[in-house]
């Protein structure tokens, strides 16, 4: 069953002409546990942390292929942040109205100051279908990457390529 904020993610993403694939599966909340889902959701699947730095003034989106190992204090030197951790489950629903879980790219639709920066694995660029949950870990969608790019856009959060 959709709920109303995923349903206020498909009226977005339909005014915007955003073809996706819905698949609709058991809550997950790792990408361990999305893996022994018996369904098969074609692409690449994504995983999405949300984090701070140090002060906890500057909130990060990373968004990754699945199986990639993201080390906080490489990227932190890259991105030239101090000291980069987990945000707190009361700071992700602050700034993108999720739970833990239901982490994903489409929660920056709750970013109405647009106050986090999202950093994108350089190595989803080539992928023809990313997948993603739509702000619920009860279903998944899959869309093109040059979809996900375009929704990013046209929110207008500030993005980088790691």
């Amino acid at each position: 069953m959709i709920n109303s904020d995923e349903q206020k993610l498909y009226d977005i993403l339909n005014k915007l002409a955003i073809k996706y694939v819905r698949y609709e599966h058991e809550p997950v909340y790792t990408v361990e546990e999305a893996d022994n889902l018996d369904i098969d959701i074609p692409g690449q699947h994504c995983k999405n942390l949300f984090l701070r730095n140090k002060k906890g003034n500057i909130h990060y989106l990373v968004i990754a292929c699945s199986k990639k190992h993201i080390d906080l204090k490489l990227l932190s030197k890259q991105i030239a942040s101090s000291g980069l951790s987990f945000a707190s489950e009361e700071r992700l629903n602050k700034y993108l109205g999720l739970k833990a879980g239901a982490v994903s790219p489409f929660g920056l639709i709750n970013d109405m100051e647009r106050q986090v920066i999202v950093l994108i694995d350089k190595d989803l660029t080539d992928k023809d279908t990313v997948n993603f949950h739509p702000n619920v870990n009860t279903a998944t969608i899959g869309l093109s990457y040059a979809d996900l790019e375009k929704f990013i856009k046209w929110h207008g959060n500030k993005f980088l390529y790691i």
